[in-house]
């Protein structure tokens, strides 16, 4: 993978800290830039003098100039980032789909870290790790104060060393420590079986280097024990993202070819570009196309595709591609809504910075940022309703998070209200015998929207959510 990572214009694409993320690595564009305003310069070099003459013990230089860009950086948006000698190897080792941790999709909530997805057969997973759990304290040291990337580095390690999460469960009203030990990353990132004669699932749990060559592979076997398809479920929920080549190709799987499959926009030219299903936009260097050994059926067999608020980037462009196509029906709930590209520049052999460079677009030119896919048919988890959909974190909910860039926005006065009568609905389940109130396991036989799916494909009566609409996009406070 090394020799990729020098390869102008490798993309891939993910959600937040800890998981993988979009970019692309290139050098560093020198264009004309506009004079730098003076009283500003003059300013930081005065706080920064008098940092070092009044402040109560002294200061490293170094230290203070790369806190001062990592601020700089990281104000912009929730995914830009700079990356110092440490994070910037974990980082590009983090974008093979391989990295030594416990394996958890995380995120920030209340200045405490929480789990968007334990990633399927990880440490995490293993030891019970649940989306929505919180954790306040990694060893010793608490979370509280800590930046994403600072709780990122403290959970990697060596192979084969302990790492203590304290966890706050909420829906259990409880916290307890948990001992996790360190392993390479390699997460299954397919499963498949024929769920009942005619129809199968399919689901992609992240978009990685051998997703598309495991895709191929289970949807032959697929059709091996049933070559008689009558319909298919793409299952996407809780996917956080991976590589933009392999969700191309995947979308390219069920798309005509030459078609759409997503856009991008910044300010730069190479900002401005078109993906679409043929070889040359996911076929890697050296490798035949995967998708050739596909049975001609899978372009035609009526397909659902399940989304959640866990459904991020990668994923998002997929099932975007496929409803503008009207390939498939989309069914679940409003995604996550991370539809912004990062692009890595080095700022020297072992240090950079992320930073957002563009906006994805579905082939219908709908911005994904901050609004995700709006499911054709909406469903709640369970046949009793979606008791946590309003406390779910989605990119609008995160601070400084970039807007769509389309139209004006509009903040939704009832978000708060739903949240809080949310909120009460979580406090009532907490009493429940915790058999009770576990989600079923996707691809399980009580797997509400999976059933729902499946009576979609068969053409019977679906129960769509009565609670659960289209969440607009809130105004951001500058």
């Amino acid at each position: 993978m090394g020799h990729k990572l020098k390869i102008a214009g490798w993309i891939s694409v993910g959600v937040v800290a800890g998981a993988l993320t979009t970019v692309s690595l290139q050098t560093v564009a020198r264009g004309a830039m506009a004079p730098l305003p003076l009283e500003e310069i003059q300013q930081l070099s005065a706080v920064f003098g008098l940092i070092k003459t009044d402040y109560v013990e002294p200061v490293d230089d170094k230290k203070l100039i790369t806190d001062a860009i990592a601020g700089m950086v990281s104000s912009l948006d929730p995914h830009s980032q700079y990356f110092d000698k440490k994070s910037f190897k974990e980082f590009r080792e983090g974008t093979t789909g391989r990295f030594v941790g416990v394996g958890i999709e995380i995120t920030q909530e209340d200045g405490l870290i929480k789990i968007v997805s334990p990633i399927e057969g990880s440490p995490a997973d293993r030891a019970g790790l649940k989306t929505n759990d919180l954790i306040t304290k990694i060893d010793d040291t608490a979370v509280k104060g800590l930046s994403l990337n600072d709780a990122v580095k403290r959970m990697r390690g060596e192979p084969n060393t302990k790492v203590t999460l304290t966890i706050l469960r909420k829906d259990e009203s409880r916290s307890f420590p948990v001992t996790i030990t360190r392993e390479e990353i390699k997460t299954q990132s397919v499963k498949a079986k024929v769920v009942e004669p005619g129809y199968a699932w399919i689901r992609l749990s992240q978009f990685q280097e051998r997703t598309v060559d495991d895709f191929v592979r289970k949807v032959e076997e697929v059709y091996k024990q049933d070559p008689h398809l009558k319909g298919l479920v793409l299952d996407l929920r809780n996917d956080p993202g991976g590589l933009l080549d392999a969700a191309v190709a995947v979308s390219a799987a069920f798309l005509p070819e030459n078609v759409t499959v997503v856009s991008t926009n910044g300010q730069l030219a190479e900002s401005k570009a078109t993906f679409k299903a043929a070889p040359e936009f996911y076929q890697r260097r050296g490798s035949g196309d995967p998708l050739k050994r596909l049975p001609a059926a899978i372009k035609t067999v009526p397909l659902v595709v399940l989304v959640n608020e866990g459904s991020a980037s990668a994923s998002e462009i997929v099932a975007g591609a496929l409803q503008d196509h009207k390939r498939a029906t989309i069914m679940g709930s409003q995604t996550f809504g991370k539809g912004s590209v990062q692009t890595v520049r080095p700022l020297g052999p072992d240090t950079g910075i992320k930073l957002t460079t563009a906006r994805y677009y579905t082939p219908s030119g709908k911005s994904i940022q901050a609004k995700g896919i709006v499911p054709d048919v909406m469903l709640d988890e369970t046949a009793e309703g979606d008791v946590y959909a309003s406390l779910r974190m989605r990119e609008a909910d995160l601070e400084k998070h970039l807007t769509s860039g389309q139209g004006e926005e509009i903040k939704d006065a009832a978000r708060e209200k739903a949240r809080e009568e949310a909120r009460k609905r979580l406090e009532e389940e907490s009493k429940k015998p915790i058999a009770e109130r576990k989600l079923p396991e996707f691809g399980s036989d009580k797997d509400f929207q999976l059933a729902q799916a499946l009576n979609q494909l068969k053409g019977r009566t679906v129960v769509a959510s009565k609670t659960l609409t289209e969440r607009k996009e809130e105004k951001k406070d500058n």
